[in-house]
Formats: structure tokens, C-alpha cells, sequence
């Protein structure tokens, strides 16, 4: 596929999704980045300008100011939008529904991220589980980072025959690593104030199949997530079937303890000594080791890279909202493939230790 044949990819905000978005855009084959729109002039649009990004304002004043700040940004939102097929919206929480109105009238397709509600876009996507029907829309919601990789697993249990119901414990950061000096939480957990808390009904708006509860408690880290699940199987099943399921998705990556990855902060640096940008973690890293079936009840744990886990399915949606990929398998396959995605950390992290 020729450059003028790419997908031509908008993205509007560039924070901790937006600049990850915007790299895996660039890295694909086939998708150009028209360019990135934000209301700053720090040093992240300077970092736009240096990987030589188009860079524009979110509205006049915003282009004013980056003139004034030397950025030379090359014109507004609706600029960018006239060069683009789509756009994604990675502005904060509650800011992308005072832009949807925009898109729509500007005629352009849009994706929303998983902070905004299931019926700003009236669906919700998830790129192993429901692509199909994604496909030819004017937009979608990419859930959020915990959805994502309770959708993955459980999805993967499903798909084996194996699942019937299943209840977790998410232990969530606090805060994003950058924005840590600016808040969160110290000395103490902050349970969410519901049961179930809001993840379990938001996989139901990708699977209303699924028979899952959550329950949530906000930790004073900032790493990552930390899932813990008890499922109840449809029939007794020896743990490497158990695996073979999980190992179903290439987005759900087994890694184990005795490998050394005995933590959240041992993965991430695993990342960092892989090259992984951002030292992002796409996929779902799950304990082989500490897993356990006893009869038809399943016990697991694994963890979430909330600023990388969305990014794969972001890219897969921009291809199922174009229809430039009708298969949902070769989209993520040439996903996986652009972004370093195998589907195995331990033995990448065994190459490393050695």
C-alpha cells in the first residue's frame, strides 16, 4: 500500500494515550499521521516537533500561542481535520464529548477513549472480541485499560468453552507516573464506593454475555494495575488447557515468577531492557506459575499497563472504522507485528536475563 493509499490518522491530545497513539500510527505501514492537535506550547509539543509530527492548535487561540512559542503549528482542529479520515480523541476525561459534536459535523470518523461513556459512541470496541461489528462505523469507544484486559481473558476462557462466570479484585494506581507530583493518594487504599464497581458492567457493553463482577481498590502506586480473578469454568479442566486458552490471544503474554518477574516494577523494567517505547507493556502479563484450577474453580492474577494495554486496539479500530482491514485477525497480526507484539514475555525475558 502506497503512502496516498494510507489510512490518514488525526490524533487530538497528546498526553500519556495521545503520544502512544500517535508513535503506533507511525509505525505502521499503513497509516500516515496527518498530525497532532493539543492547547499546549510545553515541552511535549516540542517533542512533537522534533519527531517532525505536524503539530496544530485545538482552536485559534491555541495556534496563536504556539506561534508565540516558536512551534510553528501548521493551523487548527478543523485543519487537521480536513487532512484526515479519522481521528482520535485523547484529550482528558470529559473533554472528548464537548468534541464529538465537532466531529460529527465535520463529517470525519472519531474514536473515543475509555473515559468517556459507552453511549457517546453506542459502541464499544475490543478488537479480539467484537471487530466485526465496529466495521464501516463513524465511531467507537476504545474501553478503558482494565476493561480491555478483563475483555482479553475472559473472552479467552470463552472462546475455549471454558467460561461460566467470573468475579474479580482490580487493585488500581492511583495516578499516571508524570502526574504523580500533582496528586493521588499516600498511606492508605481508597476502596470504590460500589459493587459491582464500573468495570464488569463496562466489558458487558463489548460482551453483554459475560457473567462478571468486579470490585476495585484505588493503591498508592503508580506502575500499573494488579488483577486478581476467581472464575468458575463450565466443566473441570487440567491447568494447561487453562493455558492453551489464554495462549489463544497473542495480547495476553504468560510470564512467570521463578523467571525473576516477581513484581510490577520487574516487568516494566523488562520492557525498558526489551526497547519498548514508553517501555510499554501491550499486553496482558499473566503469572503462569501462580495460576490454579481446582476442579471447575480457576484462580489467576496479571497486570495492566494502563498508558499502553488501549494502544493495539486503538490501531486496530481505526482500520475496522475505515473498513481498510475487513479481518479482524490480519488487523491485529500486522498490529502486533508493527508494535513488537509476540504473545510471549517469558521468553523474552529468559534472552534478556541471559
Amino acid at each position: 500500500m502506497t503512502e496516498s493509499q494510507n489510512i490518514r490518522v488525526a490524533v487530538n491530545g497528546y498526553g500519556v494515550i495521545g503520544k502512544r497513539v500517535a508513535d503506533a500510527v507511525a509505525a505502521q505501514d499503513d497509516m500516515t499521521l496527518a498530525g497532532v492537535a493539543d492547547v499546549v506550547t510545553d515541552w511535549r509539543m516540542r517533542v512533537v516537533r522534533q519527531k517532525g509530527y505536524p503539530l496544530f492548535g485545538a482552536a485559534s487561540e491555541h495556534v496563536s500561542a504556539m506561534r508565540e512559542a516558536g512551534l510553528d503549528p501548521e493551523g487548527d482542529l478543523d485543519d487537521l481535520m480536513d487532512s484526515a479520515d479519522v481521528i482520535v480523541d485523547c484529550t482528558p476525561k470529559k473533554v472528548a464529548i464537548q468534541n464529538v459534536e465537532r466531529y460529527r459535523a465535520a463529517g470525519i470518523k472519531f474514536i473515543v477513549q475509555g473515559g468517556e461513556k459507552h453511549d457517546v459512541t453506542g459502541h464499544s470496541f475490543s478488537a479480539e472480541n467484537n471487530y466485526a461489528s465496529a466495521l464501516g462505523r463513524d465511531s467507537t469507544r476504545v474501553v478503558s485499560c482494565n476493561t480491555t484486559s478483563t475483555v482479553r481473558t475472559l473472552t479467552a476462557l470463552k472462546r475455549a468453552g471454558l467460561l461460566r462466570k467470573a468475579r474479580g479484585v482490580l487493585i488500581r494506581r492511583a495516578t499516571d507516573p508524570w502526574e504523580s507530583h500533582l496528586g493521588g493518594i499516600m498511606n492508605t487504599l481508597v476502596p470504590e464506593e460500589e459493587i459491582p464497581s464500573h468495570q464488569g458492567p463496562d466489558a458487558q457493553t463489548v460482551d453483554p454475555e459475560l457473567d462478571v463482577v468486579t470490585m476495585a481498590v484505588k493503591a498508592p502506586e503508580t506502575l500499573a494495575h494488579l488483577h486478581y480473578w476467581t472464575v468458575e469454568l463450565t466443566r473441570p479442566a487440567a491447568k494447561e488447557e487453562v493455558l492453551d486458552a489464554f495462549r489463544g490471544s497473542t495480547r495476553i503474554a504468560p510470564i512467570r515468577m521463578d523467571d525473576g518477574l516477581t513484581a510490577l516494577n520487574a516487568v516494566k523494567e523488562l520492557m525498558a531492557d526489551l526497547g519498548r517505547p514508553h517501555d510499554n507493556l501491550y499486553e496482558v502479563a499473566l503469572w503462569t506459575d501462580m495460576l490454579k484450577v481446582e476442579g471447575t474453580e480457576l484462580f489467576y492474577a496479571y497486570m495492566v499497563d494502563n498508558q499502553a494495554i488501549v494502544i493495539p486496539e486503538t490501531i486496530d479500530a481505526i482500520r475496522a472504522l475505515t473498513e481498510a482491514e475487513a479481518d479482524a485477525s490480519v488487523s491485529i497480526e500486522r498490529t502486533n507485528e508493527a508494535l513488537g507484539i509476540t504473545g510471549d514475555l517469558t521468553s523474552l525475558s529468559r534472552v534478556a536475563e541471559e
